[in-house]
């Protein structure tokens, strides 16, 4: 009973320390504005903030006078992460050491479930992924509050930590009441056990806790987006420091959603890796908008463009993140990764509707004052580019978004089930995917604020020429169809034009002495491998999509079966009894290697049902995907179905033949490789770099001092100092060791 009394106190200690710190730091506000004013508190609350006040004229990031005495929010930060990681070490011992007083414990664990899956029970059910979920978000929490504990008195500070609070309190508070993990009962003797899927690969100690990073790290954007609303502090500087948390977030949910596909594949039997399932494509929706801002925010640093438009995508990420939480949690949708029913639904869809109100209302109220004075003066340079791009991301975001609401709404409306199927999603995804791989090509090249044409093309002359010669030696080698030969054709010019990127970029590093390691990193370097790692995803996915060979063989033993250049040899089966498994398992060589083993397993907990388990024989060229259908009357079996057509000792065994797979995987890592390195700080901007973003038009305010800014003011549009009017800009590349604004 121990884990249940430590883990309950963690949670009420998490809830409280959050509900406190939102108040102290709702009357830290509050002090704030009467100290420098003299209005009441209703007066302070509902006006902007007054000259000399956090947030107006005359402060800044770095703005001297902290919190202090017992109006210091950030003293509860340590409160907060204490009492989650209180709770969750409570439940992980209940769950390791097999406690099934615990009701959590004794529905998602047994005595014969294995150490590490014992461990990943954590996030097996509702409760308990909620628990991840807190001590994920009390993380994040106690990280802004040390990030910024040196401008702990600049009211954009002070507004992010209380939004951190105000969700931290929602999430422990379903912890308290209706989703509690810790409550008990007469113990069991045998728990349950997990579902057989939740046991069948390691992925799952992996694939969730990083879609948790990735979901949860978006609340620290729309933190300081409400932040930055709240005090119309809306300059790049503070963008730039929100751009940093996103590309943390967005690093994680992407490997996260690339290891989940992976997870899929090699558990499921079906072959494939994405389904367009309500619950992908709630990971989906956040992804896409996190993706667009990413590049979005690069436009207002550079040129203070699309300040409305970046801090509306910083609402809608966070807001479908709660959205994609509604969908897994509340029983709506009916998905093999979608949790049980629960009561929650109304609960979590009234929190997603209080923060889109609040996050676009805010938005509304500042609107008039957050235009910038300037258009886009090239739609066919950079920043037109990246405008495209964002069209092209959130408008497939809302495709994605109405074929995954749609059914719930119809069934709600009319009382019937209807369902949205794949040709839906796939008419709409595969031009989105080459317009992005175009754009992908293209965008690097581009120079800001105009074009020339012949430096255009003395830029792309190579990497064009590398796509054309791609498509020749596709139809030299046989490859038909459109839509795969304009794929490998955009992907070949797609990635020659990141290498050269990356390649001028290393020679500048070197050249200045700095090593050819800091030519790979920063914002701008690292983007370009995550272009590499999204060139190399779309190449397996349209090889392993566009040309997959599918068949269901008889083989008996000892028979050798051609299909698709390869060989299949069956060579009896095998049965696997051990305290976490029980498996009949067929033993099949592929083109003489192995023996693979698809099997039908069934694990350990009464209430586990059979399974079947794919092999998989994974190559650099393609995978060969086994999975054992049906068997012959052989007798007593756990292994496939049993039919009587089939002879007595033979087995119906399906065979996906799918080029390239492995390719997706490697992709989706060097996407993630490159997130990291794009994290890593370089060279700031120098004085000399040209530089054209507008002033801030917040009535009364200034840009504010960032990291390494001397007074916060941002250069006019122009000519960068030294240079002579209407004089070309420089090349966009090379690009070394972050040199881009705010870089550092």
């Amino acid at each position: 009973m121990a884990p249940a009394v430590f883990g309950t106190a963690g949670v009420w200690l998490a809830f409280v320390g959050a509900l406190a710190g939102f108040a102290v730091c709702a009357a830290g506000l509050v002090r704030s504005r009467l100290s420098r004013s003299g209005r009441s508190p209703v007066a302070a609350l509902a006006a902007g903030p007054g000259p000399g006040a956090p947030g107006g004229p005359g402060s800044g990031p770095g703005a001297p006078g902290g919190p202090s005495g017992l109006l210091d929010g950030r003293l509860l930060a340590p409160v907060l992460l204490l009492g989650a990681v209180l709770a969750t070490g409570a439940m992980e011992v209940a769950l390791v050491t097999h406690d099934f007083h615990l009701l959590y414990v004794a529905d998602n664990n047994s005595t014969a479930t294995p150490l590490i899956y014992s461990i990943t029970g954590l996030w097996s059910a509702l409760t308990g992924s909620l628990l991840l979920w807190g001590l994920v978000l009390a993380v994040f929490s106690a990280l802004v509050v040390w990030r910024y504990r040196r401008r702990a008195g600049d009211d954009v500070v002070r507004w992010a930590t209380l939004v951190m609070y105000g969700v931290s309190a929602f999430f422990f508070g379903l912890m308290v009441g209706p989703a509690d993990p810790f409550r008990t009962s007469a113990a069991a003797l045998k728990g349950l056990g997990p579902n057989a899927l939740l046991q069948d690969n390691p992925l799952v100690a992996v694939h969730p806790p990083l879609l948790y990073v990735g979901f949860v790290g978006f609340t620290v954007p729309f933190a300081f987006a409400v932040g930055m609303l709240a005090t119309g502090r809306v300059g790049e500087l503070w963008q730039a420091e929100v751009r940093r948390w996103t590309l943390v977030a967005w690093t994680a949910l992407t490997v996260g959603i690339v290891l989940g596909a992976w997870w899929s594949y090699q558990v499921l039997g079906w072959g494939g890796f994405w389904g367009w399932d309500p619950v992908e494509n709630a990971a989906l929706m956040p992804w896409l908008c996190g993706t667009a801002y990413l590049h979005s925010v690069l436009v207002q640093e550079r040129r203070g463009l699309l300040r409305i438009w970046n801090l509306s995508l910083s609402v809608a990420t966070f807001s479908l993140t709660i959205l994609g939480t509604f969908l897994t949690r509340s029983g709506v949708v009916v998905s093999v990764h979608a949790f049980s029913e629960s009561d929650l639904g109304p609960v979590l869809i009234a929190f997603f509707l209080l923060v889109a109100v609040t996050g676009f209302g805010l938005i509304a109220w500042r609107g008039d004052r957050l235009r910038s004075p300037v258009g886009v003066d090239a739609p066919l340079g950079r920043e037109g580019a990246f405008l495209l791009n964002n069209l092209v991301l959130i408008g497939f975001a809302f495709v994605v978004l109405l074929g995954t609401l749609f059914p719930i709404l119809y069934q709600a409306i009319e009382h019937q089930a209807v369902t949205v199927g794949a040709p839906y999603f796939d008419t709409v995804a595969v031009p989105v995917g080459l317009t992005l791989l175009l754009l992908m090509a293209v965008a690097p090249a581009l120079s800001w604020r105009k074009v020339d044409a012949g430096v255009l093309w003395k830029r792309l002359a190579l990497p064009m020429w590398a796509g054309v010669l791609t498509v020749v030696a596709c139809v030299a080698g046989g490859v038909r169809g459109i839509e795969p030969l304009l794929g490998f054709g955009l992907a070949a010019f797609a990635a020659a034009s990141a290498l050269r990127s990356l390649v001028l970029a290393v020679r500048a590093s070197t050249r200045r002495g700095a090593g050819f390691w800091r030519g790979l990193v920063g914002r701008t370097n690292g983007g370009m491998v995550v272009h590499l790692g999204v060139v190399v995803l779309a190449v397996g996915l349209v090889a392993a999509t566009s040309f997959r060979s599918q068949a269901e063989l008889v083989l008996r033993p000892g028979k050798l079966v051609r299909f698709a250049g390869h060989t299949f040899r069956f060579e009896g089966l095998r049965t696997v009894d051990t305290p976490q498994r029980l498996a009949t398992e067929a033993l099949v060589r592929v083109d003489g290697g192995g023996p693979f083993m698809p099997a039908v397993s069934q694990y350990g907990g009464p209430s586990s049902e059979a399974v079947g388990t794919p092999a998989i024989d994974s190559g650099f060229l393609g995978d060969v995907y086994l999975t054992w259908n049906a068997t012959g009357r052989t007798g007593k079996s756990t292994g496939g179905n049993v039919v009587d057509t089939l002879p007595r000792t033979a087995i119906a065994l399906g065979v996906i033949v799918e080029p390239l797979m492995a390719w997706m995987w490697a992709g989706g890592m060097l996407v993630g490789l490159g997130g990291v390195l794009a994290m890593v700080p370089g060279r700031r901007r120098r004085s000399t770099d040209p530089v054209s973003a507008p002033p801030p038009l917040v009535a009364g305010a200034r840009s504010e001092p960032g990291p390494g800014s001397e007074d916060g003011r941002v250069p006019t549009s122009g000519p960068a100092p030294g240079q002579p009017p209407g004089a070309p800009e420089p090349e966009p590349e090379p690009v070394y060791a972050g040199n881009e604004a705010g870089s550092g």
